[in-house]
């Protein structure tokens, strides 16, 4: 008899996948969900702190983190009947010091509170918001009839399920305790071309019965895209998705895109240059025998329609160069789109290894022009470190390192001398005409200030690549103002 019961007990203690066969995909996910003491969660509050990064604008675009911004407060309420989600939490700043796009750091401490509703038409970030919940992953999982199969990673053995995700399969690692371990896709990056989007969990421990990560990383590429540390989870405790007043249910963002902005218009600067509205701006210059164009921002379908516009404005002659003002994503989206033309990217020289490693990456999940191309053209990049000058004997362009930018380290103005025109981008992103200083003086509009001063630039015109809503011209005056000094 004694026999018996513990010939029963072993039994019992062995995980449904311990056959050579892997199990079907309901019993994995029974056995997971009830490993984790969630088979009859309908929602969950998750209480910590942390940081979430905005991708492709870091300071360094060789830091191991996306650009950061701290997460104070964070608590994100999940209703998994609904879908839906409400996420609070006091969003401010992640580096020290404060440096990189997506605002002019330092920024200050900004209470959040915004509602989420997922549908089957929502972006596909939002529905990976979702999914990346071990929770979420599994319930998808059994909805889009997963892939089941076991495997060894560095001894250790998982269950892997798998299901076709947008464009690529989604994937969820299953321990040998029942735990969601890990949860990745690929998803396209307009510049970084097919990235890893992954979330780790480790670190769980036991909420009135209900086991969850007290650590999650998640990914996108290579640096850190977001950090939690959870000190908190109520299971099954009420969930209030009603949106804030004065606010609707969100979407979802996303990030750089392929869509298309609005068509070209051409303003002539004078001596054989041209100023390229109706999105980002760019400035094509006539050289002798070639063409230059100042940044080669946004995307490729941007940057075809500059490359248009420029072989409309100056015919039957190749674009030679394309000048970078930094690597910002927004900035540098159509880099692609020129080096498909044969052009060099300018640059500053903290920005080449960056350049000459992503260009590398494989573009197949949505493929642009560049990578369809065989043979590639060859990679060709220009640095320089303080100063560069461009010119034919007629036409000339000076490129200057803008000192002390904390937006991005390897910043580059453009100045043409003789229309006196400074071409600059993110550091002078003008709003309504005539407003009065700022209570607050942005850091960005003193530094640039400076730095015209410190170089003794005739500036009568400042053209800013984030264009302004009026497409007025923006003066010196403007930024005397912005600065809070008085024009001399």
């Amino acid at each position: 008899m004694l026999r018996k019961c513990l010939l029963a007990l072993a039994l019992t203690a062995v995980p449904i996948w311990a056959a050579d066969q892997p199990p079907d995909l309901k019993a994995a996910v029974d056995h997971s969900l009830k490993a984790m003491g969630a088979e009859n969660l309908k929602t969950l509050v998750i209480s910590g702190t942390g940081w979430d990064g905005c991708v492709g604008q870091n300071y360094d675009p060789n830091s191991p983190n996306w650009r950061k911004f701290s997460n104070k407060d964070y608590v994100r309420s999940i209703d998994f009947e609904t879908r839906g989600w409400r996420l609070q939490r006091i969003r401010g700043e992640g580096e020290n010091p404060g440096r990189g796009g997506c605002n002019a750091g330092p920024v200050p401490d900004t209470p959040q509170n915004q509602v989420t509703a997922v549908t089957a038409d929502s972006p596909w970030a939002t529905q990976m918001e979702f999914i990346l919940l071990p929770e979420g992953f599994l319930k998808v999982a059994l909805e889009k009839n997963a892939t089941v199969k076991t495997e060894k990673i560095k001894g250790k053995k998982y269950t892997v399920l798998s299901f076709m995700g947008d464009k690529a399969p989604v994937t969820g690692y299953i321990n040998d305790l029942g735990y969601v371990d890990k949860v990745e896709t690929t998803i396209d990056n307009n510049v970084l071309g097919d990235i890893v989007w992954s979330v780790d969990y480790t670190d769980w421990k036991d909420f009135g019965g209900l086991k969850f990560p007290t650590h999650i990383v998640q990914h996108q590429g290579v640096p850190l895209f977001f950090e939690l540390n959870v000190t908190d989870v109520k299971p099954n405790a009420p969930v209030d998705l009603t949106p804030p007043p004065g606010r609707g249910g969100r979407g979802g963002g996303r990030g750089p895109g392929r869509g298309e902005p609005a068509g070209p218009i051409s303003e002539d600067l004078g001596g054989g240059f041209w100023l390229i509205t109706g999105g980002y701006a760019s400035v094509v210059a006539d050289f002798k025998d070639y063409i230059v164009v100042i940044e080669g921002p946004s995307n490729d379908m941007r940057a075809e329609q500059i490359i248009a516009e420029a072989k409309r404005l100056v015919p039957n002659k190749p674009i030679r160069y394309v000048i970078n003002t930094h690597t910002h994503f927004d900035h540098s989206g159509g880099l692609r789109a020129f080096v498909a033309e044969g052009a060099t990217i300018v640059t500053h020289k903290d920005n080449k290894a960056f350049y000459e490693k992503i260009f590398r990456d494989p573009h197949t999940l949505v493929p642009d022009k560049l990578s369809q191309m065989s043979p590639q053209p060859k990679l060709k990049i220009e640095t320089m470190s303080d100063m560069k000058i461009l010119t034919d004997g007629e036409h000339t362009i000076d490129l200057y390192h803008l000192e002390g930018s904390t937006h991005a380290v390897g910043t580059i103005v453009a100045y043409l001398p003789k229309q006196k025109v400074l071409i600059e981008a993110d550091e002078f992103n003008v709003g309504q005409a005539n407003a009065p200083t700022p209570a607050s003086v942005n850091p960005y509009h003193t530094n640039l200030l400076a730095n015209i001063e410190r170089l003794k630039l005739d500036v009568d015109r400042i053209i800013p690549i984030h264009l302004p809503g009026d497409n007025r011209k923006v003066t010196m005056a403007e930024l005397y103002t912005a600065a809070g000094k008085t024009k001399p």
